[in-house]
């Protein structure tokens, strides 16, 4: 995952009712429809479909039609490819040498 679709993700997930709509879709044995989400949510339906969006927008969640309504689940694929991208910028941070040399 480049850097710049890396920041993408991250800013997607940078906002408490977006992770709540990820574990919502997480939960969920079935694609869920933006009422569905909404009814575990204290939030308008409106608002909860523009938090849907930045999720669409960064890759974490697909839709489809389903009769008249779209329907939603997270992306395995793309959810994974992130928790790896994750780890290894943590990885490549931390090192075993002082960044700071002692003075003498």
């Amino acid at each position: 995952m480049l850097d710049d679709d890396l920041a993408n993700v991250m800013r997607a997930l940078g906002h408490p009712v977006r992770l709540s709509i990820m574990r919502i879709l997480a939960e969920q044995k079935t694609d869920c429809c933006c009422m569905d989400v909404t009814q575990s949510l204290p939030l308008a339906q409106s608002t909860v479909s523009q938090h849907i969006k930045v999720l669409l927008d960064a890759g974490l969640v697909e839709r489809h039609a389903k009769g008249t309504r779209n329907c939603y689940k997270l992306r395995a694929d793309r959810l994974a490819e992130f928790g790896s991208a994750w780890s290894g910028l943590f990885n490549g941070l931390t090192t075993t040498e002082s960044p700071v040399k002692e003075l003498a």
